[in-house]
């Protein structure tokens, strides 16, 4: 299987990176939907996200979207319930998921309310399962991945020095991070790897130097855990403003 090649495109702005990250999530579902009759996305969290979910939930692109042929599901959660401020299915669907004719089937969160975070890596896995009709050690094939980054050039829950950073076999950890003092929920860099496609969405000056370190330093995943995702036999697309993307080389 080959790796994919990193596709790196600058935009002006936010604005303008949302606007070209709906344009691919509707090309995409739209792709899928013809193909395989069903759209399966991992979305993010974060703040740089929830105006792409804003735009697609607006005239101007949900009429495009065959809704009810998508499944939602997250790439990672922080170990609160989902009317937490600090939840990413929260943030999603108070921005996208309440505002479009998507139907509670479809939406497949994580229960970050479970006390035990490993319980609840283990419930969702299980859930991925099922749904789409893994074997014993295969890994989901979403059809798109959002994913953001860090300044610390994490992405979703796989953070600097943590241990879920080498594992080969789980699709879903509950990994401690012991900067935040708190267990998070996330796909594993083999299962993000294995989505057909992965966009990362990059905004602002703060992340410079992270971009630069994951997309022109050495190989350290230790170090900077985004260079983990290498899709195989599928596309990455970086999507960076240009004050995130000041620091690469022309």
């Amino acid at each position: 299987m080959s790796t994919a090649t990193p596709v790196i495109r600058i935009v002006d702005s936010p604005e303008a990176l949302a606007s070209e990250a709906a344009k691919d999530f509707v090309r995409l579902a739209r792709e899928s939907a013809l193909a395989e009759g069903e759209f399966s996305v991992a979305l993010a969290g974060g703040s740089t996200p929830r105006r792409l979910y804003e735009l697609l939930a607006s005239e101007s692109f949900s009429a495009g979207v065959a809704w009810s042929q998508i499944h939602f599901f997250w790439g990672d959660e922080r170990h609160v319930p989902p009317n937490h401020a600090d939840s990413n299915y929260r943030m999603a669907f108070e921005s996208l998921l309440a505002k479009v004719p998507v139907t509670q089937q479809q939406i497949h969160r994580i229960e970050g309310e479970n006390p035990d975070a490993w319980q609840a890596a283990r419930a969702y896995e299980e859930r991925m399962v099922q749904h789409f009709g893994l074997v014993e050690g295969a890994f989901p094939r979403f059809n798109l991945m959002l994913l953001g980054l860090g300044s610390d050039a994490h992405t979703a829950s796989l953070f600097p020095g943590t241990d879920v950073l080498t594992e080969q076999r789980r699709i879903v950890a509950a990994p401690w991070v012991e900067k935040l003092r708190a267990f998070r929920i996330t796909l594993t860099p083999p299962a993000f790897s294995a989505a057909e496609n992965v966009i990362f969405l990059v905004s602002g000056q703060d992340k410079t130097e992270a971009v630069k370190a994951v997309l022109r330093g050495e190989f350290q995943p230790g170090r900077f855990p985004a260079q983990l995702i290498r899709p195989r036999d599928g596309s990455l697309t970086w999507l960076i403003d240009r004050a995130a993307a000041r620091h690469l080389d022309a």
